[in-house]
C-alpha cells in the first residue's frame, strides 16, 4: 500500500475513529517523553530538563506555526494573558517533571490527572459554572483515589506526591486560562507564544541548576522537544477531529506505558494502593468528562 492510499483510507474512518488513532500516537509520545524525562532527570537536575523541553520544543514548532501563515497569523493584543499562561504552564511543567524525575513513574503520571478534579472546582469558582451533585460526586471519588495512592500518615508517604498534585492544579489553572483566551485567540498563536515565552522564563531558574551537558545529553534533550511538540500536535488534531469523550479514555493509556516503562526500564514495583488508586482516579475523572460533554449537548 502506497502513502497516499494509506492516507486515502485513514480520511475514510470516521472522525472519532481517526481520532483516537492520533490521541494514541501522542499517548504514546508523551509515555516515551516521560521516560526520558525520568532517565535524564537522573543525569541532570529536572529544571535544567524543563528548559531543554521548552528550548528544542520552540525551535521546532516556531517554524512549523510560522510557516502556515507567517507572523500575522500569531500576531495579538493580548500579549499579558500569554505570558501569565505561560507563568502556569510552565510552573506545571517544571512541578511535573520534578515529580517524574523524583517518584516512580507510573505514580507520578497517574497524580497528574488531578488536573480534571481541580478544574470542577476551579471552573466554579472562577468560570462560574454551576456543577451538580453528580460531578462533586465524582471529584469527591477521585481526590478518595489521591488518597489511596499516596497513604498519608502511613509511613510510606512521598512527599513528591504534592508536587505531583501541585503539577495537576497548575494545569487545571492553565485550562481555565486557555478557556478565556481561546475566546480571541487561534491555536497556533496560542502554541507560538507559550513556546516562546517558556523558553525563556525556564532559562533563568535553569541557570542555578546548570551542569554542562554531555553530547548525548544534548541530543536527549532535542528528543524531549520532539517528542513533546509531536505529542503536542497529535493531541490537538486527535480534539479537533473527535468528541472528547471518544478521545479521553485513550490518553489513560499514558498510565499503562508509565508502568511498563517504570517496570521493564527503571526496575521499578507496581503495589496494590497506586493500581487501585490509579483506577479510581481515571474513573472519575472519565465520568466528569462525559458528564460535561452531556451538559455541553444540552443533556
Amino acid at each position: 500500500m502506497t502513502p497516499a492510499e494509506l492516507r486515502t483510507r485513514l480520511e475514510s474512518l470516521p472522525g472519532n475513529v481517526r481520532g483516537c488513532l492520533w490521541a494514541a500516537l501522542a499517548m504514546l509520545l508523551f509515555g516515551t517523553m516521560d521516560a526520558l524525562i525520568k532517565g535524564l532527570g537522573s543525569l541532570l537536575h529536572p529544571i535544567q530538563v524543563a528548559f531543554f523541553r521548552c528550548f528544542f520544543a520552540f525551535l521546532i514548532m516556531a517554524p512549523l506555526v510560522l510557516g502556515l501563515g507567517g507572523f500575522r497569523r500569531v500576531a495579538t493584543r493580548r500579549i499579558g494573558a500569554h505570558f501569565a499562561r505561560t507563568l502556569l504552564g510552565y510552573t506545571a511543567m517544571a512541578c511535573g517533571f520534578v515529580a517524574v524525575a523524583r517518584m516512580p513513574l507510573a505514580d507520578a503520571v497517574a497524580l497528574g490527572y488531578v488536573r480534571q478534579l481541580f478544574l470542577v472546582v476551579l471552573a466554579v469558582l472562577l468560570l462560574d459554572e454551576v456543577v451538580r451533585w453528580r460531578r462533586w460526586t465524582a471529584t469527591a471519588v477521585g481526590f478518595l483515589g489521591v488518597v489511596i495512592m499516596v497513604r498519608p500518615g502511613s509511613g510510606v508517604f512521598d512527599p513528591y506526591a504534592l508536587v505531583a498534585l501541585l503539577a495537576g492544579f497548575f494545569v487545571a489553572c492553565v485550562s481555565v486560562a486557555l478557556k478565556r483566551l481561546s475566546a480571541t485567540e487561534s491555536a497556533e498563536s496560542t502554541v507560538f507564544w507559550f513556546s516562546a515565552f517558556a523558553t525563556v522564563i525556564s532559562f533563568v531558574p535553569a541557570l542555578y541548576v546548570w551542569q554542562t551537558p554531555t553530547p548525548l545529553e544534548w541530543a536527549a534533550g532535542l528528543c524531549l522537544g520532539a517528542l513533546g511538540a509531536g505529542g503536542q500536535y497529535c493531541s490537538m488534531r486527535a480534539y479537533r477531529i473527535a468528541e472528547a469523550t471518544a478521545v479521553e479514555p485513550v490518553d489513560y493509556g499514558r498510565m499503562v506505558t508509565a508502568a511498563i516503562f517504570g517496570v521493564f526500564v527503571f526496575g521499578e514495583r507496581l503495589d496494590t494502593y497506586t493500581v487501585v488508586g490509579a483506577l479510581v482516579i481515571a474513573a472519575s475523572t472519565l465520568y466528569i468528562a462525559r458528564r460535561e460533554a452531556v451538559r455541553a449537548r444540552g443533556g
